[in-house]
């Protein structure tokens, strides 16, 4: 709702043109009509709804500083009047808060209108209604607790007079809870009872919040028996990483009194015991064995007895730990390693399966050696070698060769390694932006001077409360146990949240973020930070450090070859070191709930703390404090969603100061040393910060546990496969990102797909006087002007957080480290700027490595540069250098040219791209030898519709494979005109039978209303998301007739469907069993997995999602929350398993050919399916791809499939099957027929890549 219609519906015509509103009441507004859309809701969602409202009334009233009126903030451009120093002027806070501020002109009494009574009155009641509940849920509880006290009552004599008192008591509960349920409760009385309750200042929340959280604590007694009978739960698990991580934040400060005192907590009760796993224990004998003290290890030992639970390797080696710190006796030493033996663990073991950090390992092998003198460490495990028949040759030893050279000395890897290393210390990137160009105005001066005013005040506030928040926090932790966020809130100098805090108040955007996003984004910002400082902490990096400068021996050109791979090399290496820290840590990841409760914790601080005066930009205005921040609510389709949004005061100074730092997290910056390689999936891409091997959801462990279960070995070519993508170097085409810069800070370029300024937005309609006649169609355009200016700022920034990053970059060389998601596609890890990017950020990427173009390059370069333009993608390549050779006047205009000449670039597909490919070309031919010019330019192969390809291979489909270019053909086939054409025969034909839709179409079926739907068919669409698309494509047919619309795209949807199952009959029969198996098994109640061809495990993460309410006191979060151990969401799973198999081949085959090429000397890399390398090395890559995509499909996938399904899902032996299950392993065993299309042809297929 507009800010314009929202007063209207409040005030009424008449008041808007007078007074303004507290914005307290705006807020009340948004949450009231949550509260009437919550009516229609289940119950629970009005309990909610009724939190939220609580907490908001509550904060307001906590706070007595007038709230702001936004929609009457004065935005006056800023002059010299304005910055006389009103920070001198400003009442202190405390005054401000003492006194009711004197009212403005403009500005009406701050009393409560009729509806806010009446809101208040409604919540008053509804509060009523929710304690009746708990009540009755409390009543209840205590029934059930009296039935399991009888038979005790029984044996005590005494306690015969009891029953009669309880008897009283319950008549009693009765009474109270009949006059609360009788439908006829007066409502005379409630009224009278809403009077009475606000006669004193503070209301109904004073008096009678005690009360329901008393009947709160009640039912919530009960929590942990009902959470422990399912040990599986999710909310189990939560509740035990919790525990287990706030013990290793007071290891991490070295406080084992404080660790002990909270084990304790649940220790000492029945019933929180068994949330208490061997590793809660091992974590505190850790914290005694770093101080020494072996009797408090012995007490745990004894209390992990008492509770039934067996010691760990770990157990033992925070004892042996503790032995070797203080010299204990042999005899003390003996007993331990005997208990150690006993208990079927072998001395070994501690230095094979164990993780250290510091000196640990040492000291466990000093105590060793004092019963065992001539103990040594055993010799490290022999390296596995992959045994996959798709890489028997990239792994034998015979055929290995030397691991490529980068052209760089040991000395200058070193230096780099340094630059990173200090970047990634420092856990943040300040860079200059490229708008920093333009000239600074006395405005901008005077806008940064006061902003960095206001900053260092906002860092005392913000630290005071801080501050604050902590102290209350220890002291709640003397009185009833422990507040769980408080050990989290001191594992780092209280500067430093204070920082972190800034840095999301400086990144804010005018148009607000999800309160959600910047809770996660706080909590991963502190969890980051922490990670950081364990590594320290351990001295795991000092490891890392040594380790990594031998391992870049491999990389230096001015040292010998090595016959390794980056992979074995580290390892080799690591097991060489022996001593010291292990590289991995002890797992120590944060629930995402914590995560979200410490962010949403530092989120309300900061909303608190951040004031600004109200006539820092007016003086004429009185002076008080205001908030920087305020929480709105909005509404994202039928979601309630909490919004921060930024005061216009605040979005005014911030746009006038047109600051040109930017800050990004280190490991959003492209990497300046060769990543890590990966080893494990808990190690590998950046020196310091945490990076997971596998992309996943937030929340969701099914994926990693999936990958520490799987053998080392079997993940060996998935490892390797992202380390070779990873030691792509790279280097900035200077040219044309000065050419983007200069376009970029003159107004952009929609076209050219540069991101004009928000001065460039159009502008709202001038609002009438009256606003009761403003229509409906003016509103309209407000809304859709509204939304064009935040999709403009939202690409703008895109745009300029990638071009200051390629700047900050443009002299140095630099990496990629990559990672994957869950079917194992591969994805640069940071975020902003890469390979993957669109047309922009392509252009302005070039291989580091050169190569002369040879015989064949300049021609490859050409042809690249026409596959650019998008002009002859159904001609021979033959005809497309001919094509090129006969506009090259047009390409040298172009590169000497590219804005002031003939601009032929512009009118291309992906013009930047073909700008720069221009510049290539008329370089390497004006070259004396265009052979021997040195090429960095990446010349790129795209597969032909590859989901498709893939599909034509696994069913040997002959139709299918011509249409998709698998067999040899003179010039390329297209597969969306050939579907367009089998659409088009059967219109013909409806025609001609008379269907009146058939010929309303008639003209209007082509290669472009079909090819998004034949294209996404592979994917997974359905028919309704295909007739949306086709529906799209006729609306942009200005001669289509608009009342057919919906039975034309509903007509050809059929059509199309019916031309690729004609044309495709293979594919769909394969895309029909997985997704008939898919939908099997997930009723069954598991989700769908399978393992690639290169033996990586996959799982679909898609359960039936499930919101967890995360109780703050800004507002209540509903955090959705998706585990393996809910139920399976059968729709998702079995839609997205074809589409899913397919990506996870397509996934094996781009890691084949990356294998293969690596082991050829060629550079590689790709975007999915279009595979990058130099021009000299084209035809050695499309061999090589073409090669491995044979080998992949010579595989038995299907059959192997099934095999794996048939095991993993039906159980074999049982005599007695369950119905699903006969019907399951029917299903599964059914592997779809193949065709009669020989694999080997695609070798010969020009097109397959091209």
């Amino acid at each position: 709702m507009s800010l314009l219609r929202l007063r209207a519906a409040l005030l009424g015509p008449a008041r808007l043109r007078g007074a303004g509103i507290p914005w307290s009441v705006l807020r009340n507004y948004s949450s009231a009509s949550a509260k009437e859309k919550a009516r229609r809701n289940a119950i629970c969602e009005r309990t909610e709804l009724l939190e939220v409202l609580k907490a908001r009334v509550k904060q307001l009233q906590a706070s007595n500083v007038p709230e702001v009126t936004v929609n009457k903030v004065e935005l006056a451009p800023l002059g010299n009047d304005k910055y006389q120093d009103p920070l001198r002027k400003v009442v202190a806070p405390g005054a401000a808060e003492e006194q009711p501020a004197p009212r403005g002109r403009d500005e009406s009494p701050a009393r409560p209108s009729s509806w806010v009574e009446k809101l208040k009155k409604e919540m008053y009641i509804r509060q009523l209604k929710v304690e009746r509940k708990l009540s009755i849920a409390a009543s209840q509880l205590a029934r059930e607790g009296q039935a399991k006290a009888k038979p005790k009552a029984k044996a005590k004599p005494k306690a015969k007079a009891k029953p009669k008192a309880k008897a009283k008591a319950k008549a009693k509960a009765k009474k109270s809870q009949k006059s609360l349920k009788s439908p006829k409760a007066p409502k005379a009385k409630v009224a009278a009872a809403w009077s009475q309750s606000h006669a004193g200042p503070h209301g109904v929340y004073a008096c009678r919040k005690p009360r329901v959280a008393a009947v709160k604590e009640g039912a919530k007694a009960q929590w942990p028996r009902r959470v422990l009978e399912h040990k599986d739960s999710s909310q189990y698990k939560i509740l035990q990483q919790t525990i287990q991580s706030s013990l290793e934040c007071f290891l991490f400060l070295q406080q084992p009194e404080e660790a002990e005192r909270f084990l304790l907590l649940y220790h000492s009760s029945p019933v929180k015991r068994r949330l208490l796993s061997v590793n809660a224990y091992n974590i505190v004998m850790r914290s005694w064995a770093r101080k020494g003290c072996l009797q408090r290890i012995n007490q745990l030992f004894s209390m992990l007895e008492s509770v039934g639970l067996r010691p760990s390797l770990d157990s033992y080696a925070a004892a042996l730990e503790c032995m070797g710190r203080n010299q204990s006796s042999t005899k003390a030493v003996w007993r331990c390693v005997q208990q150690l033996k006993n208990d079927g663990f072998h001395v070994d073991e501690l230095f094979q399966k164990c993780l250290f950090e510091e000196d640990e390992k040492e000291k466990v092998l000093r105590a060793i050696r004092i019963v065992q003198p001539n103990y040594e460490l055993p010799p490290p495990p022999k390296p596995q070698t992959c045994k996959s028949s798709l890489l028997q040759d990239f792994y034998s030893k015979e055929k290995m060769v030397p691991y490529p050279k980068l052209d760089f000395t040991v000395q200058e890897l070193q230096e780099r390694f340094q630059q990173q290393l200090e970047m990634e210390l420092e856990n943040t990137v300040t860079i200059e932006s490229v708008e920093s160009t333009k000239p600074l105005t006395p405005q901008a001066i005077k806008a940064r001077k006061l902003l960095a005013t206001l900053r260092s005040q906002w860092h005392d506030s913000i630290l005071q409360a801080l501050q604050k928040s902590k102290h209350s926090m220890s002291k709640l932790k003397t009185v009833s146990g422990y507040n769980i966020l408080y050990p989290y809130l001191c594992l780092m100098p209280d500067e430093e949240y204070v920082g972190i805090m800034l840095q999301i108040l400086n990144a804010l955007s005018p148009q607000g973020e999800s309160l959600a996003v910047l809770a996660r984004e706080l909590g991963s910002k502190i969890y980051n930070r922490y990670i950081t400082q364990r590594k320290l902490r351990s001295r795991q990096l000092e490891k890392v450090q040594e380790v990594y400068e031998e391992y870049i021996h491999l990389l230096a050109k001015d040292r010998q070859p090595d016959k390794y791979l980056p992979r074995e090399y580290w390892e080799k290496l690591v097991a060489e070191a022996g001593f010291g820290p292990s590289l991995n840590l002890k797992d120590c990841s944060w629930p995402y709930m914590l995560l979200m409760r410490l962010g949403m914790h530092m989120l309300e601080l900061l909303v608190q703390a951040v004031k600004v005066p109200r006539n820092i930009l007016n003086p004429h205005l009185e002076p008080r404090f205001i908030p920087v921040l305020y929480h709105v609510y909005s509404f994202h389709s039928s979601w309630q969603v909490g919004l921060i949004k930024p005061h216009p005061i605040f979005s005014q100074i911030v746009s006038d100061a047109a600051e040109t730092l930017l800050t990004f997290n280190s490991s959003a910056i492209p990497m300046l040393c060769p990543p890590v390689p990966w080893t494990s999936p808990h190690f590998g891409a950046f020196v310091l910060n945490d990076t997971k091997l596998m992309r996943f959801v937030d929340g969701a462990v099914q994926h990693q546990l999936l990958l520490e279960q799987c053998p080392p070995v079997n993940l060996h070519p998935v490892l390797d496969a992202l380390n070779q993508l990873g030691n792509c170097a790279w280097k900035i085409n200077q040219p044309v990102l000065d050419i983007i810069i200069s376009i970029f800070n003159d107004k952009g370029n929609e076209k050219l797909d540069i991101p004009p300024p928000i001065s460039e937005a159009p502008r709202p309609p001038a609002a009438p006087s009256n606003s009761s006649t403003c229509n409906k169609s003016q509103k309209h355009e407000l809304l859709l002007c509204k939304k064009k200016t935040a999709e403009m700022h939202s690409l703008r920034m895109d745009a300029l957080y990638k071009l200051s990053i390629a700047n900050y970059v443009r002299d140095k060389v630099f990496w990629f480290p990559h990672n994957m998601d869950f079917r194992g596609r591969t994805y640069p890890c940071p975020p902003y700027f890469n390979h993957l990017g669109n047309d922009v950020t392509r252009a302005i990427l070039l291989f580091a490595e050169g190569k002369p173009l040879g015989p064949k390059g300049l021609d490859w370069l050409k042809i690249h540069l026409i596959n650019l333009t998008g002009l002859k993608k159904k001609n021979a390549l033959q005809e497309r250098l001919e094509y090129a050779n006969e506009i090259m006047e047009e390409i040298l205009d172009s590169a000497d040219h590219p804005l002031t000449g003939r601009k032929w670039w512009m009118n291309t597909d992906e013009p930047w791209q073909a700008l720069a490919c221009c510049m290539e070309i008329a370089k390497a031919s004006r070259s004396p030898d265009p052979a021997a010019y040195i090429s960095h330019f990446p010349v790129h192969q795209d597969g032909s519709c590859n989901g498709l390809q893939h599909y034509a291979a696994l069913g040997r489909d002959l139709i299918g494979a011509m249409s998709v270019n698998l067999m040899p053909c003179s010039v390329p086939q297209d597969v969306y005109s050939a579907v367009a054409q089998q659409v088009e025969e059967f219109r013909k034909k409806d025609a001609e039978q008379g269907v009146k839709i058939a010929q309303v179409l008639q003209g209007f079926v082509s290669r472009k209303v079909v090819k998004q739907t034949v294209m996404t068919v592979v994917y997974g669409v359905t028919r309704y998301g295909g007739r949306l698309q086709m529906e799209k494509r006729l609306k942009e047919i200005d001669e289509f007739p608009e009342e057919y619309l919906w039975e034309a795209s509903h007509y050809l949807v059929k059509q199309v469907f019916n031309g690729i199952k004609e044309m495709f009959s293979a594919t769909r029969d394969i895309q029909n069993w997985l997704t008939e198996s898919a939908k099997l098994i997930a009723q069954s109640g598991r989700t769908v997995e399978w393992v690639t061809p290169l033996g990586l495990p996959i799982v679909q993460p898609y359960y039936r999602s499930r919101s967890t309410v995360l109780n703050c006191s800004m507002q209540n979060l509903s955090v959705k929350t998706s585990n393996g151990n809910q139920k399976p969401d059968t729709v998702k799973q079995k839609n997205a398993f074809p589409p899913n198999f397919i990506h996870s081949l397509d996934s094996t085959h781009m890691m084949l050919t990356a294998l293969h090429c690596l082991r050829q000397g060629l550079t590689f890399v790709s975007v999915h399916d279009c595979y990058w390398t130099h021009a000299l090395t084209v035809d050695v890559m499309n061999q090589i791809c073409r090669q491995q995509f044979v080998a992949l499909h010579s595989e038995k996938i299907l059959q192997d499939l099934s095999e794996f399904m048939l095991e993993k899902y039906c159980s074999p032996g049982r005599e007695t099957r369950a119905l699903w299950q006969k019907k399951l392993m029917e299903q599964l065993s059914n592997v779809p027929k193949t065709g009669k299309f020989n694999l080997k042809k695609v070798m010969d297929s020009t097109y397959f890549f091209s």
